[in-house]
């Protein structure tokens, strides 16, 4: 299906996606990531798909106390079966992503820090890394505050292609939004928050985001995503999603949900309002026509599915 057929207003609901996605009555094979950490006991949740680095194969997760919102990043390797900790500098933040650009390693994470507009609330803001490694690493750009989902896909011209996702007067509870920079110097807050609204993907009461960004062919990305609302309860429901885009013109289509939790293993939640949050962490294609997803489930823990590779169907356009 090519992404020019959509047009503007085919955006669809959590409930429209979700109703579509069991019609299709999918089976999935689900599993629990055992991390091992170092010296304590807290959760790995929100963790990135397996990348290489110095040599070895890592996953990068949150690590956090269930009764706290202060992170670090823990760099995870695969050892007969688990996933164990590297002593590595520590990183305070939330949610990392990993890619490369001109050969570097980029993290990210979100940074939670006191807001001093609103004495005893937490403010928050997307803050960047670089280096050879995993033991390599310093901190170079962070965007605007109370933006998170900040993502970064190098281009096969050498430009960058960043999206982001702003919240407020211009994107609402969250919207995508997309941009270019020819360097990661022009990585700023000025410039993130001129990136062009995707004004079809998100009704005003739900919002969502972008979590990895995937080289496509005819020069398009596939986007892992996610999509997210409140009930009448104030209880968060998150769901996997992913859509394609046309970096050349700007065009894109409506998401399609590829996860909910009830794909995923039992467990805990950080909270009971969290109980049905599934995060995209991030997307192994493994070129058969499947794909790994791994993700965080109820802000408590790491898992992964097995899944029809959302991004096959554009490979041949």
């Amino acid at each position: 299906m090519h992404i020019s057929q959509f047009k503007a207003g085919t955006m669809r609901t959590c409930g429209e996606l979700l109703l579509e996605l069991e019609k299709k009555k999918i089976q999935v094979n689900s599993s629990k990531i055992k991390f091992v950490l170092r010296n304590e006991k807290k959760d790995i949740y929100n963790i990135t798909a397996p990348f290489s680095s110095v040599g070895k194969t890592w996953i990068a997760g949150r690590v956090e106390a269930r009764d706290s919102e202060y992170s670090r990043i823990g760099f995870f390797e695969e050892r007969d079966g688990k996933w164990v900790e590297a002593e590595t500098e520590p990183i305070h933040l939330q949610d990392p992503f990993v890619t490369r650009i001109s050969g570097e390693m980029i993290l990210g994470g979100v940074e939670v820090f006191d807001d001093e507009e609103n004495p005893g609330c937490l403010n928050y803001r997307t803050v960047f890394y670089r280096g050879d490694g995993i033991w390599n690493l310093t901190r170079f750009a962070m965007g605007p505050d109370r933006m998170k989902d900040i993502r970064l896909c190098e281009m096969e011209d050498g430009k960058i292609l960043v999206f982001t996702r702003p919240q407020g007067e211009k994107g609402g509870r969250g919207n995508i939004g997309w941009c270019f920079i020819d360097v990661l110097e022009e990585l700023t807050a000025e410039k993130l928050n001129q990136a062009v609204l995707m004004e079809d993907q998100f009704i005003p009461e739900e919002w969502g985001g972008a979590n990895q960004l995937h080289r496509i062919a005819g020069r398009k990305i596939g986007v892992l995503s996610h999509i997210a609302r409140f009930d009448e309860e104030g209880n968060r429901h998150y769901y996997s999603t992913a859509f394609c885009f046309d970096p050349e013109t700007g065009e894109y289509g409506p998401m399609k949900m590829i996860a909910q939790r009830k794909y995923f293993k039992p467990g805990p939640s950080k909270r009971p309002d969290l109980e049905d949050v599934v995060f995209s962490g991030g997307l192994l294609r493994l070129g058969n026509g499947k794909a790994e997803l791994y993700c965080g489930v109820g802000d408590a823990e790491g898992q992964k599915i097995m899944i029809d590779d959302p991004f096959d169907e554009y490979e041949n356009e």
